[in-house]
């Protein structure tokens, strides 16, 4: 997706002309909002797919953004949601992924680092909307459609981030096998991803959740991983 649109949700002008710069050979669009309030009307109007969030911004701070992302009634709240920010607490990454940040980069950061991050998220996304195999997964309640990009829980249409969808595509696409948190980091970002095991429990966590009884059967194995009951 060299063509696509990043918005870039930072106040500060120097960070604005680095990733600018670095990733000028990229061919993505940037696009630069200052505020939380400026970035959420930009991805109200459409047309971004995917966004670089910092936290400490002047106004509606960055979880206060993605929170008010996440409850749009339009396919936008599921946009790729990258938070960057100086805040790298365990208590601030847990609270950014659980309130739907599909990734979480701690300042100061490698811009090629992020660059990939970004890279990844958008395969994902476009792995998705293209996918040329199987496209809907029925499993019990659960039905998610991946060509519209959706799942119901019953008759109840989940709202579940781009990481959410993708973590239960996999395991629906492979019930009742046991998942090590390396091999769940793999098929989700690719090889060699820097996610931390914490943060797969956070996002199962979140998955778990919003899946309600359902989400009983995404079970824990001590000491290896997770398993996905297919009954």
């Amino acid at each position: 997706m060299s063509k696509a649109s990043i918005l870039i949700i930072e106040d500060d002008p120097d960070i604005q002309d680095l990733l600018s710069f670095a990733f000028s050979n990229e061919g993505w669009k940037l696009v630069m909002a200052k505020t939380g309030e400026e970035g959420f009307e930009l991805i109200k109007k459409g047309n971004i797919d995917c966004v670089v969030l910092d936290i400490m911004l002047p106004g509606m701070d960055g979880f206060k953004a993605l929170k008010k992302i996440r409850a749009l009634e339009s396919k936008d709240k599921n946009i790729p949601i990258i938070m960057a920010t100086a805040r790298g607490e365990e208590a601030d990454i847990v609270a950014g992924l659980e309130l739907g940040a599909d990734d979480y980069v701690v300042k100061p950061y490698s811009p090629k680092v992020l660059a990939a991050r970004i890279r990844t998220a958008l395969r994902r996304l476009e792995e998705v909307s293209e996918d040329k195999g199987k496209t809907q997964f029925l499993s019990g309640e659960l039905m998610l459609d991946a060509a519209r990009y959706e799942v119901y829980n019953g008759d109840r249409l989940l709202e579940l981030s781009a990481t959410e969808f993708s973590l239960l595509k996999h395991f629906l696409s492979y019930p009742d096998t046991v998942f090590s948190r390396s091999r769940i980091i793999h098929a989700i970002h690719g090889p060699d991803y820097p996610v931390t095991d914490r943060s797969v429990d956070v996002q199962i966590l979140s998955l778990r959740r919003k899946l309600g009884k359902a989400g009983s059967r995404i079970e824990t194995i001590r000491g290896v991983g997770y398993i996905f009951r297919g009954h």
